[in-house]
Order: C-alpha cells, then structure tokens, then sequence
C-alpha cells in the first residue's frame, strides 16, 4: 500500500508523548509536517520529531497538496470547525474524541464532511489493542453469561489552571475528557446503546469543570456505572459482571504499547490471566485509518459511532443539571 502523507494540526504534547513514535514507524503512513500558528514553533516540532516541514498556519499545511489526510490533536472545542477546513481542502482526517462540544454541533461537522466525500474517523485507539477485541470476542460468546453490569474507575490528577482540560470553554472536565471513555467502552462490549442516562458532578470552585463525575447508564438488560475525574490519584481499570462470570481489563485505556496487557476472566471452571500483546494501540489505529482511506472506507470508529457516544454525554450532562434521569 502506498503510505498515506498526513499532516498534524498543533503542537500537540498528546502527539509527541504517545503518537510520534509508532504513527512515525508506519510503513502505512508518512507523517510529512505540523502546523503552528507561529512558524518558529511549527519548525522547532518538526525538527524535534523528524518531520519534513514546519507550517505557520493551519491554513497553510491544508494547502500542501501532497498532504492527503490530517490529524486533529487540537482543543475539543476546535474540532469542528477545522474538520470542516480540512474537508474544503479534500483531506480526509483522524480527530480526537470528542468529535465536538454537544451532539448538534458534531453532527453539523459529521455531515459537512461527509458531503465533501471525505473519510472522518473518531481517534478512540482502545479499541484497537488486543485485549478489548479478545474482551468483546468473550462476552460475545457468553464466555461470562450474560453481561449484567460494567464498572469504570478512569481519573488523573490535573491542577494546572491553564491547562486546556481545566477551561470549561474548551470543553474541558471529566467527562468530555474521559468520561467519552466510559461511554464509549460500555456500548463498545455491550453492542448496544443505552436508552437513559444520569450523573453526578462536582465542579471545581475556581475552573468551574467537573472534576469528579459519577453515572449510571441504562442498557434495558445491563447498566454501566463509572466514576471519572480530573482530580483523583491517576487510575482505571473495568470490570464485567455476568451471569456466569467476571471480566477485567486491568489497563483499559492506557495500555503500554512495549508489553502485554492483561484480561483477568472468572469463571465457575476457574480463573485465568490473558495475556495480551504488546501492541501499540496508536500504530494499530493510525494503520487503520489509512487502510480505510486507501480502501474508500469504512473505517473502524465511523462517524455514526462518534454521535451515538456524543448524545450520550449530553444527556450526562443534562442529567447534571435536572438532578435527574435524561434519555439518550
């Protein structure tokens, strides 16, 4: 296959810590530059990580015409907007979730996209590491029973009042940052989509974001309970209880990409540990995209996906507010 010559809009630090390395070992993808909105910072990154180009603008990497797709690291209040800009210029594009701030305003973007005939994929790279194909693969065959109920625990600790994920604005907060994790794991295994949701935030005095978000999402046959926040001990792990068993994903969202990752699963025979991997969850994700691209689609997290954990989220949030169950 023919690498696909992609570009990276923003010196993003999620891009240089987790993404460079195994998007820059890809024989499937040639990362060609990045754009900056000062030219000195775009080429100071691109030297730092070995890229052909610097861009002073985001406009100007859209105008390469070598560059065939885009990926979005930027603030979740800035997706939108550039997805739209990259489909005007033809490049198909990678965004991290959430796609947008509320459902109405990604749909807006997911269908200007799609009337430019340009590929758009949600950036959820778990889904994408062995141990949660392996995960569905068991619950599918009713390796537990019939699942009954999912527990999330996913939380940092962020006190930086500067930082994008503290500025309300920008969509920052647990749940837009993390808690679209919660959600998007639960349909993932279940298969399904929850038909009522409600939450509890607590809201930072000085940030305003929620720093601390617990809910409850309702499947009809399971639920899902998760807490998130941005000011906890770094943790997470995920936990299905069936009807005849137990499912673990010890890491679930951070997996490390240089050993393997372990499934514990319970059963009446016994239990066992699963060791899965290594593999980076990035490489495989990125790999994927560009097939799809390279294919004329689909790609694995379609756009569909994306809204559908998008109106889940805002009924969250809205929850938040009514002090009460909202539907989905």
């Amino acid at each position: 296959m023919k690498p696909l010559v992609m570009g990276i809009l923003g010196v993003s630090d999620h891009y240089h810590r987790r993404v460079r390395i195994p998007a820059g070992g890809l024989s499937e993808v040639r990362m060609k530059g990045v754009a900056s909105r000062k030219l000195e910072r775009a080429e100071a990154a691109a030297a730092a990580w070995k890229l052909e180009k610097g861009y002073g603008s985001y406009d100007e990497l859209l105008a390469d015409d070598e560059i065939e797709a885009v990926y979005i690291p930027l603030p979740n209040h800035m997706h939108g907007e550039w997805i739209k800009k990259c489909a005007d210029a033809g490049k198909h594009v990678l965004c991290e979730k959430p796609l947008e701030l509320d459902h109405d305003r990604a749909a807006d973007a997911v269908a200007y996209a799609e009337a430019k005939g340009i590929v758009l994929m949600e950036a959820f790279m778990y889904r994408f590491h062995p141990q949660w194909i392996r995960a569905r693969e068991l619950i599918e065959i009713g390796e537990i029973g019939a699942p009954r109920t999912i527990h999330t625990i996913f939380g940092y600790d962020l006190q930086d009042p500067a930082n994008i994920r503290n500025i309300r604005k920008y969509g920052g907060g647990a749940i837009l940052d993390i808690g679209c994790y919660a959600v998007s794991s639960a349909r993932f295994l279940l298969g399904g989509e929850p038909n009522r949701a409600i939450s509890l935030l607590e809201r930072h005095p000085e940030f305003d974001t929620d720093v601390l978000a617990s809910g409850m999402l309702d499947f009809g046959s399971a639920t899902s309970v998760f807490t998130v926040s941005t000011n906890i001990a770094p943790q997470q792990k995920l936990a299905v209880y069936g009807t005849g068993g137990s499912l673990v994903v010890n890491v679930p969202f951070n997996a490390y990409p240089d050993v393997p990752m372990k499934v514990t699963v319970e059963t009446g025979v016994g239990t066992r540990e699963l060791m899965c991997g290594p593999s980076d969850q990035y490489a495989q994700m990125f790999k994927a995209f560009a097939g799809a691209v390279r294919n004329g689609g689909p790609v694995p997290t379609p756009p569909s996906d994306a809204l559908a954990n998008m109106k889940v989220l805002d009924a969250l949030l809205r929850s938040a507010e009514s002090d009460g169950w909202e539907p989905v």
